[in-house]
C-alpha cells in the first residue's frame, strides 16, 4: 500500500513562461520560489503547501486548444477565503470566468483560464 502524505505539486505546459510568469505571479499573486536550473524554461510558485510548476513546451499533448470555460476539463483547484472578493478581483482583471456559487459539488466555484487554456478552479465552502 502507498502511505500518502501530502499533494506536493501540479505541473502546467505553457507556451511563453514570460506571459504565464505575468499571469501567476502579477495577476494572480502567487508567490515565485526558486526553481533548479533546468536546462528548459519554467517557473514554480509556492500555493499553500503544495506547489505549481510551469514548463515551457510548445508541443505539450496536453494544451488545451478551447477557449470555453468546461468545468468538466482537466484543471487545478484553489481553496480561496473569500469566494465573492475573489470573484470581484478576477472581473477586475479582465478574466473571463464561469461562476458557481450554488454548485452540487458541496463549494462555491470559479473557473478561468490562464494564457494557455489551462483551468483553474477557485472555491470556497457554500
Amino acid at each position: 500500500m502507498i502511505q500518502l502524505e501530502d499533494f506536493h505539486h501540479v505541473s502546467l505546459s505553457v507556451t511563453d513562461i514570460e506571459k504565464s510568469k505575468h499571469f501567476y505571479g502579477s495577476v494572480l499573486g502567487f508567490a515565485e520560489i526558486e526553481r533548479p536550473d533546468f536546462d528548459f524554461p519554467g517557473a514554480w510558485y509556492q500555493v499553500g503547501t503544495a506547489q505549481l510548476h510551469l514548463i515551457q513546451n510548445s508541443g505539450a499533448e496536453t494544451l488545451r486548444t478551447s477557449d470555453k470555460l468546461d468545468s468538466r476539463d482537466g484543471h487545478f483547484a484553489i481553496r480561496v477565503k473569500s469566494y465573492e472578493e475573489t470573484l470581484k478581483y478576477l472581473r477586475e482583471q479582465g478574466l473571463e470566468v464561469k461562476a458557481k456559487p450554488d454548485s452540487k459539488s458541496g463549494f462555491k466555484q470559479i473557473f478561468c483560464m490562464d494564457p494557455d487554456r489551462n483551468l483553474i478552479e477557485f472555491n470556497e465552502e457554500q
